[in-house]
């Protein structure tokens, strides 16, 4: 059974989103909702763009086949929704929505299309403040859905999501062990090897913040170190060696 519905914050129940009293079919308003496409299968993207066609008041103002070339196309064409997919790690993912946001003014509301459905990493997704999150299996009146649920309702801070019942279900179940992007974030500088006082440094925040993060970390992830948190991390593909090394390798080539 295919769930499709408000996702609110942990612990709060979700209500249910009718894709039917939203169908693209009857237009909103004289203005077209301005939709921007980034995934990497080309065909996937005219598909999709066919079925906004198809459903009336929206227009693909630009395609792309990846997030960095979003954030450009982004910039240039100010759309209202940017549908993307996402890949693990998240990193560059959430580096490249942070830059589309700071570029675009107002920022555009993002729609996750995506074929990850492992509870911890949809929960991970849902964190970076995106308007919805809709698995690759569901049906075309569910994204069109979410597309017009995100202008319609701007101010919102729920997450539409669509995706198989008892998925949904699990990743509620299972939000109290994955890590914010705030924890994330600590975590991979501590992996590059930063002390909590250059981690505290780097971000701009207290080092009595960073502490309380990695405790928390520590307690979430059910560990007693940095060296095992990393190990767990990397094996979770939360980080990856290169996102450790990067930073590293571009340090040694500036000294």
């Amino acid at each position: 059974m295919m769930a499709f519905l408000r996702a609110n914050s942990p612990g709060q129940e979700g209500s249910t989103l009718k894709a039917g009293s939203m169908d693209g079919r009857s237009k909103t308003g004289a203005n077209l909702i301005k939709v921007l496409l980034a995934d990497d299968h080309t065909m996937f993207r005219q598909g999709i763009a066919g079925v906004l066609a198809e459903y009336g008041g929206m227009e693909v103002v630009g395609q792309t086949n990846n997030d960095e070339g979003a954030v450009e196309l982004a910039r240039r064409m100010k759309p209202d929704v940017v549908l993307m997919q996402v890949q693990m790690p998240l990193q560059r993912a959430r580096e490249n929505l942070r830059r589309m946001r700071e570029a675009t003014d107002p920022p555009p509301k993002v729609v996750i299309v995506t074929m990850i459905e492992d509870p911890r990493r949809v929960r991970e997704i849902m964190n970076l403040g995106v308007s919805a999150y809709i698995v690759k299996s569901a049906s075309a009146e569910h994204l069109v859905a979410a597309v017009r649920a995100a202008i319609l309702d701007p101010k919102s801070k729920d997450v539409v999501v669509g995706m198989p019942l008892d998925l949904l279900e699990k990743a509620e179940e299972s939000t109290q062990s994955v890590l914010s992007a705030r924890e994330l974030e600590i975590l991979l500088l501590a992996a590059r090897g930063l002390s909590n006082r250059q981690i505290a440094g780097s971000l701009h925040v207290a080092e009595g913040t960073v502490k309380r993060h990695l405790a928390n970390t520590f307690e979430k992830m059910d560990v007693r170190s940095r060296g095992e948190a990393t190990r767990m991390a990397l094996h979770e593909e939360w980080i990856t060696i290169q996102d450790v090394t990067d930073d590293l390798e571009g340090s040694e080539e500036s000294g």
